[in-house]
This record gives structure tokens, C-alpha cells and sequence, in this order.
């Protein structure tokens, strides 16, 4: 596992962003379609020197106004300059904010009594290691037919079923930015500090072998908080589904992900899923 988030966040941020978005000309002989460390340098008021020491995690520790100036550098959003602060102060890894506090498996009854008013829409709440602990009977509807209960009593677990379900890849189309989204939901947070996730990050290596290991490297730890996930259902077809992940409070220490209708077939489909009737739920465009 690489220990340096910090710069793997910097790294992959300043991949992703154009020159013609920070006002710089393109060229015909770039190889990237990122900026180079020498940009960055330029547009944040630091050496190129610097920045390759941030991104090698040779330095973890920059000033607050020298992680402003590569925040506005990269445009990050407010989300991503939060993360961006987190990752410097957790270089130092005496303090934990969990305080090695066991993964949270009780659901208080006001979310489980919200879970109820989000019926029939398929939604889920689930701890730092991706187990699912509570749920509407929408998404066990949707869910149930893709193998995600076969395991019997025990949680089932997202980023396990992800990696590890022999039919995964047909289930969701766009598998690899779905397995990217779960690796950086499993790296947020305490990551290596907490023992149960390094268990099952070490577990996932030999079971998954390169397809989860390989991402521990390579994806930044900072999971998309909405977007649209696509999927083959077994019973139903293809589905197009919007989500959205809401963070329960630090003492909860879970999430709460809602899946909407992202067009009206999928609409119609999940109508088919839950038997309610039509129009139960409506598409909500993107």
C-alpha cells in the first residue's frame, strides 16, 4: 500500500486539469492533457522542486497558504480543499479521530425511521467498511437478484462483493470506475490507522489480487459524493441510477447512499422492481 496519500491526491488532481482551465495555452507536443509540475509550480508560487518533493511524499507537511495556493492552482472544489487539508494534518499519524473505536453496526431508529419515508427508493446505510447494515426494501429488491445477500447472516460488504462476485463485470458496465469509487470510499478516513480496514485491504489483495491492489496506489482517497452508476440488473435490464451519499454524523460514523431514477426507463424498472405502481418513482435528470 503506498503511504503517501498527500501526493497521490496532488498527483492525480494535477493530472486532471487542462491548461486551457488555469488560462495556460495547449500545445501540440504535450504528452499529457494535465498540467506539468513546472505549471503548477508557476501558477501556485512555488519551486518545481517543491512540488515533485509533495508528490513524492518526501515533504508531507506544507503551510497552510502554500496548500492555498495549489488548491487555487488546481480548482479544487470545497470538498477537495477539506480533503486536501486532512491528508497534510494526517501525515502525522499519532492521533486518530476514531480513536480506535470499532466499526459502528448499530443504526439508530430515527435513520432506520428515515429509511422508511425514503420507500420505495433504493437506499442504504453502510460503515467505513462498506458493510450494509440497514436498508429500504426498495434496494433489497434491487440488490437481492445481483448476489449481494447470498452471503448469508454476516453484513455483506460492497467493496468485497465488488472485487470478489464472479458475475461483477457484467453487473455493472462501467466496473472500473465503480471499483475506483469503492477503493477511495475504503480509503477515506483512517485508511491504514484503523486495523479492521488494513484486515480487510489485506485480505482483498490476495483475494482480488491486482485489480483491488494495484488502486490502493493509484486512487486518490476521495470517493465521489454523487454521480450515476449503471447497471445490468438480472431481472430488469440495463438501469441508469443517480445516488447521492450523505455523511451521518462522526459518532454514527456511516453513510447514507439514496439511488434515484436517472431516466424514465430506469423509472419504470424499479416500479417493476418494488410493485408499486407506476410513477412511484420519477426519473431526477442529471
Amino acid at each position: 500500500m503506498s503511504d503517501n496519500e498527500l501526493g497521490l491526491f496532488l498527483r492525480t488532481r494535477r493530472e486532471t486539469v487542462t491548461p486551457s482551465q488555469v488560462g495556460l495555452p495547449t500545445g501540440p507536443r504535450r504528452r499529457t492533457s494535465g498540467l506539468r509540475r513546472a505549471e503548477l509550480a508557476t501558477l501556485a508560487g512555488v519551486s518545481v522542486e517543491y512540488v515533485t518533493r509533495l508528490e513524492q511524499g518526501r515533504d508531507r507537511r506544507p503551510s497552510p497558504q502554500v496548500l492555498s495556493a495549489l488548491a487555487n492552482a488546481l480548482r479544487l472544489s470545497p470538498a477537495e480543499r477539506v480533503h486536501l487539508h486532512r491528508l497534510s494534518k494526517s501525515s502525522d499519524s499519532g492521533f486518530s479521530c476514531l480513536g480506535g473505536a470499532q466499526p459502528q453496526r448499530h443504526v439508530r431508529p430515527s435513520i432506520r425511521a428515515i429509511l422508511d419515508r425514503l420507500e420505495p427508493a433504493p437506499a442504504v446505510v453502510v460503515n467505513r467498511l462498506t458493510e450494509v447494515l440497514a436498508h429500504t426494501d426498495g434496494y433489497r429488491r434491487l440488490m437481492a437478484p445481483t448476489g449481494l445477500f447470498a452471503g448469508g447472516d454476516s453484513p455483506a460488504n460492497l467493496t468485497r462483493f465488488v472485487f470478489t462476485d464472479a458475475g461483477i463485470r457484467a453487473l455493472y458496465p462501467d466496473w472500473e470506475h465503480v471499483a475506483d469509487e469503492m477503493v477511495a470510499a475504503l480509503k477515506q478516513g483512517p485508511f491504514r490507522a484503523d486495523p479492521h480496514i488494513a484486515a480487510l485491504a489485506d485480505e482483498l489483495t490476495i483475494t482480488a489480487g491486482p485489480a483491488f491492489a494495484d488502486r490502493l496506489d493509484t486512487v486518490p482517497s476521495l470517493a465521489a459524493a454523487t454521480g450515476i452508476t449503471r447497471l445490468t440488473h438480472p431481472e430488469v435490464g440495463p438501469l441508469r441510477l443517480t445516488y447521492e451519499v450523505l455523511d451521518l454524523s462522526a459518532d454514527d460514523d456511516q453513510r447514507l447512499i439514496v439511488h434515484l431514477p436517472a431516466d424514465d426507463a430506469t423509472a419504470v424498472a424499479l416500479d417493476s422492481l418494488t410493485g408499486r405502481r407506476p410513477g412511484a418513482l420519477r426519473a431526477v435528470s442529471s
